[in-house]
């Protein structure tokens, strides 16, 4: 399959290149520039070249983030599942339209690099301004993770301001938070850092207040420069670092499943579980415009780790094993994104990717020896050492043409060219169609179609060799474990959007995917890193409403989606599962455990003068559970109150207060309860929290 898509690469990707080559007419003598005219007309021209072109999209502004629960305090997953179609789910994990992952993440229209994802959040709401969240039928320029493209617009850095906060509030919750932005010349800046610290750093696996044992420490900090060159021209520098501590969090009254010499009694309340995390990655971007031609050329590098430190003797007592497992990745790549109009009907778009990821796990998992019934035969534990790397690329390309055979009517029809060498070496050839059509002033119909090549993340995929553990209490039911391999999809979209006067918008959205080798993952260990599998076939299907008010200082908005996700036989890393649940699912068409039928994020706010009233909420019917995932949780609907006031003290100083209220009426809700296909720990969600913040912004 690999040769049959190298071709089309190359011819891509030499398009893309010679495009990147072009000689440059020469500037004349120097002149003085408008920064701010100049980095605006820049930012037009570089969206133009990754524009939605027919996929649905939904955007969250900067205002509407202040509305929302904790504003730029909160959570930026948080800040997804206020976009259509968006589930909840525990570890700060969010499922848009039926997926579990999937996700790819661009910041100034540049593509951010896949990492590790653990408990932390790396990516920091402060310094959003927008975000723009892509899904259905998306245009060729979109690979391998497609069920969403969260684009993210960071905050100027054309203007000389200020922020410093400090916030805190229920389950010992602190965080302290500067930044800034300024200019010298050509020359712009935006930074911002922040260190936090919490006693509700996981989900907690009990319905109780406070959980037991789950402190968090976190760094963040993110830079964005950028360097005008002349008025077609700059060059931007992305910088982000994070580094996280994490306990994990206790079930106590658990009942010992094993014995350890010389530890004749062990409480799971005192368990001492702890994972750290570090993510940090740097972003260069070229961009050229001249003529009817514009240019990007981005190169980008990125180290991620996860590490999980167990409790020696509680983890072998309860689990009769005890696993200490370390896993980094370093990723690199290029990528070239350019668009031109070739005349007034037709705009051609081309580009091409390429991306390396090294990963590597050293694992060390202490074991009891077994005998033929799994019975524990030595009360001695052992080590059993299992170290990995790979090296894996990805190679991509693309080519599209916007065309506009009539007045109102845009279609947008290409394909893409995708390798994946890891594993195993794979590709395929995608079209890729869309239709716009603008009926009236108020009336937009779109659809489109897609195939879509999504390869397993190589620094997920499980390769622990299987029978190092046999006759030991880590021994799997059977040594199959089958490669995973990549998904191939089709995909169908179409929607409708109506403004229905001069403030009231509302969107229908309706999609159906049909794949082969369907990816999902699972935690199968104790320690927070996901394994991907494939189930033989799947499809996911939907239909998505929304709808946006306002009128003067008044806001209001709703999102209502129903989904389902279903599939048949896992033919990949089959020693995971237990084989009664294999069976079943061999011969059943089985919900994903991150289906969800009905989700609603809805909210309201009110501008009085200096003063912001809101409310929002959310809405989920139950993530999946139980024997194949034949159950599912109840439904849960948290209530969230903000209230911000500002004191101005001069034109560009001012004092904000915010007061949110989480979880107003202290609901008890569980997201997880342990039980499913691939389902770790129970999770609850959190409880009643009462937060202040206090900003200066100068």
């Amino acid at each position: 399959m690999f040769k049959k898509v190298s071709f089309p690469i190359l011819l891509l990707s030499a398009a893309a290149i010679a495009a990147q080559t072009v000689p440059l007419p020469v500037d004349p003598a120097p002149v003085l520039l408008d920064r701010m005219v100049v980095s605006d007309k820049l930012d037009k021209a570089r969206e133009d070249i990754v524009p939605s072109l027919g996929a649905t999209e939904f955007r969250i502004d900067r205002a509407q983030i202040d509305a929302l629960a904790l504003g730029a305090a909160a959570g930026f997953n948080e800040v997804l599942l206020h976009a259509p179609g968006v589930a909840q789910d525990s570890y700060g994990q969010v499922h848009v339209r039926g997926e579990h992952a999937n996700l790819q993440y661009r910041i100034n229209d540049v593509l951010l690099p896949e990492g590790l994802t653990g408990f932390g959040q790396e990516l920091d709401t402060r310094f959003v301004d927008t975000v723009n969240v892509l899904t259905g039928a998306l245009p060729a320029q979109y690979g391998y993770r497609t069920s969403g493209i969260v684009d993210i617009h960071t905050r100027s850095t054309t203007r000389d301001t200020g922020d410093l906060s400090l916030y805190g509030g229920s389950f010992g919750t602190l965080r302290a938070s500067a930044e800034a932005s300024g200019s010298i010349d050509r020359l712009a800046g935006y930074v911002t850092a922040s260190v936090e610290r919490s006693d509700l750093g996981v989900e907690n696996p009990t319905a109780v207040r406070d959980a037991i044992h789950d402190h968090k420490d976190q760094f963040k900090t993110f830079g964005s420069f950028a360097y005008v060159i002349d008025d077609s021209s700059r060059v931007s520098l992305m910088l982000g670092l994070s580094f996280a501590r994490f306990q994990i969090p206790n079930n106590p009254g658990q009942d010992p499943a094993f014995t350890l010499k010389g530890v004749p009694a062990f409480d799971s309340a005192a368990l001492n579980e702890n994972q750290r995390e570090e993510n940090h990655y740097a972003i260069v971007a070229y961009q050229k415009s001249f003529g009817e031609f514009n240019a990007q050329l981005s190169a980008f590098t990125r180290y991620s780790l996860v590490a999980f430190t167990p409790d020696p003797a509680g983890d072998l007592i309860f689990n009769g094993t005890a696993s200490r497992v370390h896993r980094a990745l370093v990723g690199n790549g290029l990528e070239s994104d350019n668009s031109w109009a070739l005349a007034s009907a037709h705009t051609l778009r081309f580009g091409a990717l390429v991306t390396s990821t090294n990963a590597g796990t050293r694992t060390t998992t202490s074991v009891f020896s077994t005998d033929a019934n799994g019975n524990q035969t030595s009360t001695v534990p052992f080590d059993i050492a299992d170290n990995q790397s790979k090296l894996g690329w990805l190679y991509g390309a693309y080519l599209q043409d916007e065309w506009n055979p009539l007045a109102g009517v845009t279609v947008n029809y290409g394909a893409r060219a995708d390798a994946s060498l890891g594993y195993w070496h794979e590709g395929q050839l995608s079209p890729r169609l869309n239709f716009v059509y603008k009926a009236t002033d108020a009336l937009t119909l779109h659809a489109g179609y897609a195939r879509y090549f999504t390869p397993p993340p190589l620094e997920l995929v499980q390769t622990t060799t299987v029978a190092k553990f046999d006759g030991t209490t880590k021994a799997s039911p059977s040594d199959t474990s089958s490669p995973v391999l990549s998904e191939r999809s089709h995909y169908f979209d179409a929607g409708a959007s109506y403004k229905v006067s001069s403030n009231f918008t509302t969107s229908i959205d309706g999609y159906y995917k049909r794949a082969k080798n369907l990816l999902d993952e699972g935690q199968f260990g104790t320690a927070l890193i996901f394994s991907p599998f494939n189930y033989r076939r799947g499809e996911v299907y939907g239909v998505e409403f929304s709808g946006n008010y306002s009128h003067g200082g008044f806001t209001a908005y709703a999102n209502v989606a129903t989904s389902r996700a279903k599939a048949r036989e896992i033919i990949s890393g089959e020693f995971q599962f237990d084989p009664a649940e294999l069976a079943y699912i061999a011969s059943h068409d089985v919900h994903l455990d991150h289906d969800q039928l009905y989700t609603v994020s809805a909210g309201v706010s009110q501008k009085f003068g200096d003063t912001l009233v809101a409310a929002d909420f959310l809405y989920g019917s139950g993530l999946r559970r139980g024997f194949a995932n034949t159950g599912h949780l109840a439904e849960y609907h948290p209530v969230n109150l903000s209230l911000d006031r500002a004191f101005k003290f001069s034109a560009h100083r001012e004092l904000h207060a915010r007061l949110d209220v989480v979880n107003l009426f202290d609901q008890s809700y569980e997201l997880r309860d342990g039980s499913g296909i691939g389902v770790g720990a129970p999770q609850f969600g959190s409880r009643r929290g009462l937060f202040g913040t206090l900003s200066w912004n100068f």
